[in-house]
């Protein structure tokens, strides 16, 4: 992995990163292929009417289904989906904690249950890391362990322990599997953990940082806590986060949490809500959310945001959606998820000229003046 700050405006950052499969520009947000598939799209709606240079991938359900094993056998990732861009995988972490009715942690891994058939698995650090090099995807997120907030201190000290020592097995296994030839072109992320706790936050960010991780991830946020105890929890974090480094805020969020975000040194987001909102009739614009859903829509001419650029809005009108949706066709879901990644790209690529003009404040101000 290459990477360069290319501008800065207080704390908002524009860089640069190239994986072997693409040259990526920050702030970036990921959709989400949980299962190498961004629902109700297809690789070509991700590069050409998207362009999309990397997108997130679930290292858990791929797991169990098809199974690594296979994709392998399709060359990985990239081919499997016939997507020529980045994958970014996740560990598995956040499905044992979305999943904690069927899974237990131990100092050595995470035991679980299979959601599909109820067969038995057990994750260690070395394990995730096996199963992703079988993917080929280009950023690999290590096992942590996550918790739900509120949490008790002796909790949060036992995660970022936990946190701490699978990370350093993690580096040691990758390092040696390099070594080997095996995952040569795959880069590796540590995740910080210690809910809103600015002790434990403090904590796991020195202690990851202390090692050689390709970048950095904000874990443990958006799991329930109001939206301002996570954004001091991200600025008290990222103060002590490399600046050569990338820095990736896991499963966030709203327009508005990126906007907030950004404006706080982070320069990577994932989030499932804008193709989620989407198929339940939710869809984001420059001046708020619309719902489409609404009776009001029915006779509109116009499109979905009189600013917005993309596919949906130069070919089709609020009306024609809301009739879509209304009858539940199929196409709806397609142009919605079009529609709402769209504007959370589009937003992301005006925060970094914003930010390359060193205008971040004024682009922010805009942001919410243009919301009401």
């Amino acid at each position: 992995m290459e990477f360069k700050v290319e501008a800065t405006s207080g704390k908002a950052r524009a860089c640069t990163i190239k994986t072997a499969h693409s040259t990526i520009q920050t702030p970036v947000f990921m959709p989400v292929g949980t299962a190498a598939s961004v629902k109700s799209l297809d690789s070509l709606d991700l590069t050409k009417l998207l362009d999309t240079k990397i997108i997130l991938a679930n290292t858990y359900h791929l797991y169990l289904r098809p199974g690594d094993e296979v994709i392998k056998e399709f060359g990985g990732l990239h081919k499997f989906a016939n997507y020529p861009n980045s994958f970014l995988t996740d560990s598995g972490g956040f499905q044992a904690f979305s999943l904690s009715d069927i899974s237990r942690a131990d100092e050595n891994g995470i035991e679980f249950k299979s959601h599909i058939d109820g067969s038995r698995h057990y994750f260690t650090p070395q394990k995730v890391l096996d199963i992703q090099y079988n993917l080929n995807s280009d950023i690999m997120m290590i096992l942590d362990d996550l918790v739900a907030l509120p949490a008790t201190k002796e909790r949060l000290e036992l995660s970022v322990k936990r946190t701490t020592k699978w990370a350093r097995e993690s580096i040691e296994y990758h390092k040696m599997m390099q070594s080997k030839g095996i995952g040569a072109n795959q880069n590796i992320f540590a995740i910080i953990q210690g809910g809103t706790d600015k002790k434990y936050r403090q904590i796991s960010a020195q202690e990851l940082t202390a090692m050689d991780f390709d970048g950095f991830a904000i874990g443990g946020l958006s799991v329930g806590e109001e939206n301002e105890v996570m954004y001091e929890t991200v600025e008290w974090t990222e103060r002590f986060m490399p600046k050569d480094k990338p820095r990736y805020l896991m499963g966030v969020g709203t327009p508005e949490d990126l906007v907030e975000c950004i404006d706080r040194g982070v320069d990577m987001f994932d989030c499932v809500m804008p193709t989620r909102n989407a198929r339940n009739g939710t869809l984001f614009t420059s001046f708020g959310r619309l719902n489409i859903k609404s009776s009001r829509y029915k006779r509109e001419k116009g499109p979905i945001d009189e600013r917005c650029g993309c596919h949906t809005c130069q070919n089709y009108s609020k009306g024609y959606i809301h009739h879509l949706f209304k009858a539940r066709e199929i196409t709806y879901y397609r142009l919605a998820s079009i529609h709402n990644l769209h504007y959370y790209l589009n937003l992301m690529k005006e925060a970094r000229e914003a930010i390359i003009n060193d205008r971040y404040k004024e682009f922010k101000e805009q942001f919410y003046r243009r919301r009401g």
